[in-house]
């Protein structure tokens, strides 16, 4: 599946901005699930938003939401400025240099959202964000969403994933696909309640949390 061809969609190819296929591919299916569930107005924190097409995106689809994108690494930094340069969205905010382990950025936000970043990272990664979205969430029924492939112990996990957490701990072996119920119950320890599980393309879940 490729991103929807419609203006308010529109992903200008510019050379200075990183691509991404996986984004292109989720972005319409993740934008389904945004749409449904974030207020029609407030602030969004989109942690880890890599190379920026998704925020780009997001923020001219929804644009009564203020959309604040953030990542670690300098390089994505760039991506995420780039596509803004090219973005009719007004309500997309400059790229912050932000790493979920250190000071969060002011709240409250009414959403926060974290694509493909809890398997790519350490655990300590995933207690942070978790303490971090627990304290920057307005209260009560702020949201944050998940994305990402997941273990699950009463669903069989498919092949591909399979060989995908082996490649990563090959990589890193802090990496790896966490255990749903490991993150949940890591959540609700932040007052954070599991409240939607939302199956996706390519063998990848949303997971949907609202504070208490």
């Amino acid at each position: 599946m490729t991103v929807p061809t419609d203006r308010k969609l529109r992903l200008p190819q510019i050379e200075d901005a990183l691509e991404s296929p996986a984004a292109r591919r989720n972005a319409g299916p993740i934008l389904s699930v945004l749409r449904a569930h974030l207020p029609a107005k407030g602030r969004v924190l989109e942690i880890a938003a890599g190379t920026g097409l998704h925020a780009a995106a997001f923020a001219e689809a929804l644009p009564g939401l203020d959309w604040t994108p953030t990542d670690p690494d300098p390089a994505s930094l760039l991506s995420i400025d780039a596509w803004r340069s090219q973005s009719d969205a007004p309500n997309l905010r400059p790229a912050q240099q932000f790493d979920v382990r250190s000071t969060w950025p002011e709240g409250p936000f009414d959403a926060i959202l974290c694509v493909n970043m809890i398997h790519i990272s350490p655990w300590a990664a995933t207690e942070a964000l978790m303490a971090g979205a627990g304290q920057a969430l307005a209260r009560p029924g702020g949201l944050l969403v998940l994305y990402g492939p997941w273990l699950e112990p009463e669903i069989e996990t498919a092949p591909s994933n399979l060989a995908f957490d082996a490649d990563l701990k090959r990589r890193n072996p802090e990496w790896g696909l966490r255990e749903r119920e490991a993150v949940v119950d890591l959540a609700r320890q932040s007052g954070l309640i599991l409240t939607r599980r939302v199956a996706m393309p390519a063998n990848n879940l949303m997971l949907l949390f609202r504070s208490t």
